[in-house]
């Protein structure tokens, strides 16, 4: 169980940034080489990125890098740069193919990264209707990631506060997601200084069952960890509801009642899913 409730991006060419979030009570950690950094800039945050990780200090969190596209004068670099050193992935942008997948698992293994799990990007119309080919394309997927900010640009569309223009492809990921086993994490929300939008877009990527949401400023942090992880009374009432369970099991029943709610194998297997997340959080 690895909790990925906050995934913050950290602009590889801002050094101060970088060390300021080893306080950040987040997650994961992406450090960003693509979006966040103009063209000018690229060789410095490649460098300074390399230094942050190697320098150490980031405790629990999950530290990944964001690679720039392989297409791009910058991305075998970045993979160059990256494969070797202590992370939890390697962030790739813009999947859109499996043949596209092959290529990365060939640049990496070359690079000395074969061990290193990847994550991928899914952000253009292309990539969002391929994309249980593209998630099934390598066994070495441990996240994807949604790039909605790309998407409704790609999609000639508007960034709306209750995303129904975009639902059906957040759905349509998370349903691949889920099929695969992998863990899936919910796009950005661009209007960072308003935490009332905020909050009612992490809902909604709770009720569509993503595991975290990825934050591009760290007072979006508190937020995200309230709404993807589980309160102490979410908690309790898991321990409880194992309780009559492992109760009814022994008795040979396959159903109990719990405050006047049937509990079938279903809501104990729920239940053991919040004990271990929250288990993995006290662990840290």
């Amino acid at each position: 169980m690895r909790p990925r409730r906050s995934v913050l991006y950290m602009p590889g060419a801002n050094a101060r940034a970088m060390e300021k979030a080893k306080g950040l009570d987040c997650d994961s950690i992406i450090f960003d080489l693509e979006d966040a950094v103009a063209p000018d800039s690229k060789s410095i945050a490649r460098e300074q990125v390399q230094q942050a990780i190697v320098g150490g200090g980031y405790a629990h969190r999950e530290l990944i890098v964001r690679v720039n596209g392989l297409d791009t004068p910058w991305g075998l670099d970045d993979v160059a740069m990256a494969a070797r050193l202590p992370l939890a992935g390697l962030l790739f942008p813009k999947l859109e193919s499996a043949a596209q997948v092959a290529n990365i698992c060939q640049v990496v293994d070359a690079a000395g990264g074969s061990e290193l799990p990847l994550w991928y990007m899914l952000e253009t119309p292309v990539g969002i209707l391929r994309a249980e080919a593209i998630a099934s394309a390598s066994d070495r997927l441990a996240v994807l990631v949604m790039g909605t900010s790309d998407l409704v640009k790609e999609l000639r569309a508007q960034h709306t506060g209750s995303r129904q223009n975009i639902a059906y492809a957040l759905q349509h990921c998370v349903l691949v997601a889920r099929s695969l086993g992998v863990d899936i994490l919910d796009g950005v929300h661009l209007d960072f200084r308003n935490l009332e939008s905020f909050a009612l877009a992490c809902t909604q990527g709770v009720d569509m069952g993503f595991d975290g949401k990825t934050l591009i400023h760290p007072g979006q942090v508190e937020l995200a960890n309230a709404h993807f992880g589980p309160s102490l009374d979410d908690v309790e009432h898991a321990r409880r509801v194992l309780e009559v369970w492992d109760a009814a099991q022994a008795d040979g029943r396959g159903v109990v009642e719990l405050d006047g709610q049937l509990i079938e194998n279903l809501h104990a297997a729920d239940a053991q899913r919040v004990i271990l997340f929250a288990d993995a959080l006290a662990a840290r």
